[in-house]
Protein backbone atom coordinates (compact mmCIF):
# COMPACT_ATOMS: atom_id res chain seq x y z
CA UNK A 1 0.00 0.00 0.00
CA UNK A 2 1.63 3.25 -1.08
CA UNK A 3 2.23 5.94 1.52
CA UNK A 4 0.19 8.40 -0.57
CA UNK A 5 -3.00 6.47 0.30
CA UNK A 6 -2.71 7.72 3.86
CA UNK A 7 -4.36 11.10 3.88
CA UNK A 8 -3.45 12.35 7.34
CA UNK A 9 -0.05 12.93 8.85
CA UNK A 10 -0.82 10.72 11.82
CA UNK A 11 -1.66 7.83 9.48
CA UNK A 12 1.67 8.30 7.72
CA UNK A 13 3.45 8.54 11.06
CA UNK A 14 2.03 5.21 12.27
CA UNK A 15 2.61 3.54 8.90
CA UNK A 16 6.27 4.61 8.91
CA UNK A 17 6.61 3.46 12.52
CA UNK A 18 5.17 0.05 11.63
CA UNK A 19 7.51 -0.33 8.64
CA UNK A 20 10.57 0.58 10.74
CA UNK A 21 9.49 -1.82 13.49
CA UNK A 22 8.94 -4.66 10.96
CA UNK A 23 12.33 -4.13 9.31
CA UNK A 24 14.05 -4.00 12.70
CA UNK A 25 12.26 -7.13 13.94
CA UNK A 26 13.01 -9.05 10.75
CA UNK A 27 16.68 -8.09 10.64
CA UNK A 28 17.16 -8.98 14.32
CA UNK A 29 15.65 -12.40 13.61
CA UNK A 30 18.07 -12.81 10.73
CA UNK A 31 20.98 -11.74 12.96
CA UNK A 32 20.01 -14.28 15.65
CA UNK A 33 19.97 -17.09 13.09
CA UNK A 34 23.02 -16.12 11.04
CA UNK A 35 25.56 -14.21 13.12
CA UNK A 36 28.00 -15.13 15.85
CA UNK A 37 28.95 -13.27 19.01
CA UNK A 38 32.55 -14.42 18.59
CA UNK A 39 33.52 -13.84 14.99
CA UNK A 40 32.25 -10.87 12.98
CA UNK A 41 31.14 -11.33 9.39
CA UNK A 42 33.05 -8.86 7.22
CA UNK A 43 30.95 -7.05 4.63
CA UNK A 44 33.30 -4.21 3.62
CA UNK A 45 36.51 -5.40 5.23
CA UNK A 46 36.92 -3.98 8.71
CA UNK A 47 34.83 -0.91 7.80
CA UNK A 48 31.47 -2.71 8.02
CA UNK A 49 31.05 -5.93 9.93
CA UNK A 50 28.09 -7.84 11.29
CA UNK A 51 28.38 -9.18 14.84
CA UNK A 52 25.68 -10.39 17.22
CA UNK A 53 25.59 -8.47 20.51
CA UNK A 54 23.05 -8.62 23.34
CA UNK A 55 22.95 -5.12 24.83
CA UNK A 56 21.30 -4.66 28.26
CA UNK A 57 21.84 -0.89 28.20
CA UNK A 58 21.16 2.03 25.91
CA UNK A 59 23.40 3.58 23.25
CA UNK A 60 27.10 2.94 23.84
CA UNK A 61 26.02 0.29 26.40
CA UNK A 62 25.21 3.11 28.82
CA UNK A 63 23.20 2.08 31.88
CA UNK A 64 23.55 -1.68 31.61
CA UNK A 65 22.25 -2.14 35.16
CA UNK A 66 19.05 -0.12 34.65
CA UNK A 67 17.39 -1.90 31.73
CA UNK A 68 14.00 -1.71 33.47
CA UNK A 69 14.26 2.11 33.61
CA UNK A 70 14.92 2.27 29.84
CA UNK A 71 11.84 0.11 29.30
CA UNK A 72 9.68 2.50 31.32
CA UNK A 73 11.16 5.53 29.50
CA UNK A 74 10.43 3.88 26.13
CA UNK A 75 6.82 3.28 27.14
CA UNK A 76 6.53 6.93 28.20
CA UNK A 77 8.05 8.10 24.89
CA UNK A 78 5.51 6.03 22.96
CA UNK A 79 2.69 7.57 24.99
CA UNK A 80 3.99 11.08 24.20
CA UNK A 81 4.25 10.26 20.49
CA UNK A 82 0.71 8.84 20.50
CA UNK A 83 -0.59 11.99 22.21
CA UNK A 84 1.05 14.35 19.72
CA UNK A 85 0.57 12.19 16.60
CA UNK A 86 -2.93 13.43 15.87
CA UNK A 87 -1.84 17.06 16.29
CA UNK A 88 1.02 16.94 13.76
CA UNK A 89 0.48 19.22 10.77
CA UNK A 90 3.77 18.86 8.96
CA UNK A 91 4.93 15.85 6.95
CA UNK A 92 8.53 16.17 8.09
CA UNK A 93 7.55 16.19 11.76
CA UNK A 94 5.34 13.18 11.03
CA UNK A 95 8.44 11.48 9.63
CA UNK A 96 10.41 12.40 12.78
CA UNK A 97 7.79 10.88 15.04
CA UNK A 98 7.31 7.85 12.76
CA UNK A 99 11.04 7.12 12.73
CA UNK A 100 11.25 7.59 16.49
CA UNK A 101 8.18 5.43 17.10
CA UNK A 102 9.46 2.58 14.94
CA UNK A 103 12.89 2.67 16.53
CA UNK A 104 11.59 2.87 20.07
CA UNK A 105 9.13 0.02 19.43
CA UNK A 106 11.90 -2.09 17.91
CA UNK A 107 14.16 -1.85 20.93
CA UNK A 108 11.21 -2.00 23.35
CA UNK A 109 10.11 -5.30 21.79
CA UNK A 110 13.51 -6.74 22.72
CA UNK A 111 13.40 -5.31 26.24
CA UNK A 112 9.96 -6.80 26.89
CA UNK A 113 10.21 -10.19 25.18
CA UNK A 114 13.88 -11.22 25.10
CA UNK A 115 16.03 -12.87 27.76
CA UNK A 116 16.97 -12.59 30.51
CA UNK A 117 13.54 -11.43 31.74
CA UNK A 118 10.38 -9.55 30.81
CA UNK A 119 11.00 -5.77 30.85
CA UNK A 120 14.73 -6.50 31.38
CA UNK A 121 15.51 -8.07 28.02
CA UNK A 122 18.67 -7.35 26.09
CA UNK A 123 18.46 -5.49 22.79
CA UNK A 124 19.88 -7.29 19.77
CA UNK A 125 22.55 -5.22 18.04
CA UNK A 126 24.33 -6.48 14.95
CA UNK A 127 25.82 -3.72 12.74
CA UNK A 128 29.42 -2.80 13.54
CA UNK A 129 31.54 0.10 12.30
CA UNK A 130 35.13 0.84 13.38
CA UNK A 131 35.44 2.59 16.76
CA UNK A 132 31.66 2.68 17.16
CA UNK A 133 29.28 0.62 19.28
CA UNK A 134 27.36 -2.18 17.58
CA UNK A 135 23.84 -1.02 16.66
CA UNK A 136 20.65 -2.05 14.84
CA UNK A 137 17.97 -0.71 12.48
CA UNK A 138 15.94 0.73 15.38
CA UNK A 139 18.97 2.73 16.50
CA UNK A 140 19.43 4.08 12.97
CA UNK A 141 15.79 5.22 12.90
CA UNK A 142 16.09 6.94 16.29
CA UNK A 143 19.27 8.76 15.25
CA UNK A 144 17.69 9.82 11.93
CA UNK A 145 14.66 11.14 13.85
CA UNK A 146 16.92 13.13 16.16
CA UNK A 147 18.96 14.58 13.29
CA UNK A 148 15.87 15.48 11.27
CA UNK A 149 14.27 17.15 14.30
CA UNK A 150 17.39 19.28 14.84
CA UNK A 151 17.26 20.34 11.19
CA UNK A 152 13.55 21.21 11.40
CA UNK A 153 14.05 23.23 14.58
CA UNK A 154 17.02 25.04 13.00
CA UNK A 155 14.85 25.89 9.98
CA UNK A 156 12.04 26.97 12.33
CA UNK A 157 9.55 24.53 10.84
CA UNK A 158 6.78 24.00 13.41
CA UNK A 159 5.20 20.58 13.98
CA UNK A 160 1.79 22.08 14.75
CA UNK A 161 -0.32 24.89 13.35
CA UNK A 162 0.19 28.19 15.17
CA UNK A 163 -2.49 28.99 17.78
CA UNK A 164 -5.57 30.47 16.13
CA UNK A 165 -4.61 29.23 12.64
CA UNK A 166 -7.37 27.77 10.47
CA UNK A 167 -7.17 24.09 9.63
Amino acid sequence: MPLARFTTYWQRLYFLGAIIWAIDYTTKGWALNNLSQREPREILGSFLQLRLVFNPGAAFSFGTSVTFIFTILALAAIAVIAYYAIKIENRWWAAVLGLALGGILGNLTDRIFRAPACFNGHVIDWIELPRWPVFNVADIAIVCAALLSVLLVAKEIPPFAPPGAQK
